[in-house]
């Protein structure tokens, strides 16, 4: 018999990798680096979704792990854009040089 994980695993997990992403945000400078924690929390709350989809037995929690995921698509493509753009300016991806090109 195939005994299952509790669902607090699942969300202690998420809680753990939402606030590792977040910490990532709030203390590097490296736009690269600051772009994978924005990924990192956000598949921190696609496993809560997937973990809550999958207890209360509803698909409703999947149909949003597929919205977020094109959304995560949308920010990798815009933010590496923009970032390869920055750098052929700045010669450098570190965001306090970026401050600077405020108007």
């Amino acid at each position: 018999m195939i005994e299952q994980v509790p669902l607090q695993y699942y969300l202690l997990l998420s809680a753990a990798l939402f606030t590792i992403g977040a910490a990532g945000v709030l203390i590097r400078r490296n736009t690269l680096i600051i772009l994978m924690c924005v990924e990192m929390m956000m598949n921190a709350v696609n496993l809560t979704f997937i973990a809550f989809s999958r207890y209360l037995e509803s698909a409703t929690g999947q149909i949003f792990v597929f919205m977020i995921l094109a959304v995560a698509a949308v920010e990798v493509a815009f933010g590496l854009a923009l970032l390869v753009e920055l750098n052929r300016h700045k010669d450098t991806v570190d965001i306090n040089v970026f401050n600077s090109l405020k108007g």
